[in-house]
């Protein structure tokens, strides 16, 4: 297949434009229509051959995971997918059936989260590189932030941490949904809860202390702390506030330096993934 077959076929995998996409795959701009009534969640997010997933990793798992990531951070926010943009290269001897595999991957969660794959751009590189870009929506007004908690606020997390960094990715969709306007403040845990954490607390001009941390059987204390790649969600709601079921109580938000967190008693310094570190 040539690039123009490569394109077609993808557009016919990804099926008619709906939910707000009026023009999808196939034109030099997709088209899409807004609600009234509501806010515009834009969210891009890379993943790198040799960076974020190794050149073994199949190529269903990889799609899957490019749009998940992108994914988890509409889940903080409490928004909604609608559509996304993917951006793929790879290198000319990857073979064609790899793209379509990936695909493959990337459209079943996408199908599965009511995401509609509205286009993107096909190149080649020296190793995989792609880029997914996510429009999600949410009630105007309600989008959750970084900024918001306050002293006394309690600190939740979605679910255990110290996670195996491949594992599949569950984007808490749902439970942001339920979270929007009710949440203080919210961010996925993606680099780590030391560095996360962090930045929720700079953010909302805070400071936290953790008295507990849930782990997975098998993690370490480090991982857990510091491993990233978790992608829960970490959100503060005002004490009297009924807990979401399943989520799981960690700390307390207390007033103190911007962005300081406490735990065991000790700080705890902000050391989570970081590409530029």
């Amino acid at each position: 297949m040539n690039e123009l077959e490569l394109v077609a076929r993808l557009r016919k995998m990804s099926g008619r434009p709906r939910g707000g996409v009026v023009r999808g795959i196939g034109d030099d701009c997709a088209v899409f229509r807004p609600r009234a009534g509501e806010d515009l969640l834009l969210k891009t997010d890379q993943l790198i051959e040799g960076v974020h997933f190794p050149a073994s990793m199949k190529p269903e798992a990889v799609g899957e995971r490019a749009l998940a990531r992108a994914l988890s951070d509409i889940a903080a926010a409490g928004g909604e997918p609608r559509c996304c943009l993917v951006a793929l290269a790879v290198p000319r001897k990857q073979s064609q059936q790899w793209i379509l595999s990936y695909f493959r991957g990337l459209l079943r969660l996408a199908q599965r989260t009511g995401t509609v794959l509205a286009g993107g751009d096909l190149a080649c590189d020296a190793k995989v590189h792609c880029s997914v870009m996510v429009v999600g929506a949410v009630r105007r007004g309600k989008a959750m932030t970084r900024a918001g908690a306050k002293p006394g606020d309690q600190l939740y997390i979605s679910g255990r941490l110290g996670k195996p960094w491949d594992q599949k990715i569950e984007p808490r969709l749902a439970l942001g949904r339920k979270l929007s306007g009710r949440a203080t403040a919210c961010i996925d845990l993606s680099d780590g809860l030391s560095l996360d954490l962090h930045r929720l607390c700079k953010e909302s001009r805070v400071a936290a202390q953790v008295d507990h941390l849930p782990m997975v059987p098998g993690a370490s204390l480090d991982r857990a702390l510091h491993g990233g790649e978790d992608y829960e969600l970490l959100f503060t709601l005002p004490p009297r506030a009924k807990q979401p079921a399943g989520t799981i109580l960690i700390g307390t938000i207390v007033g103190g330096s911007a962005g300081a967190v406490w735990f065991e008693g000790k700080k705890l310094a902000p050391s989570g993934y970081d590409h530029f570190a």
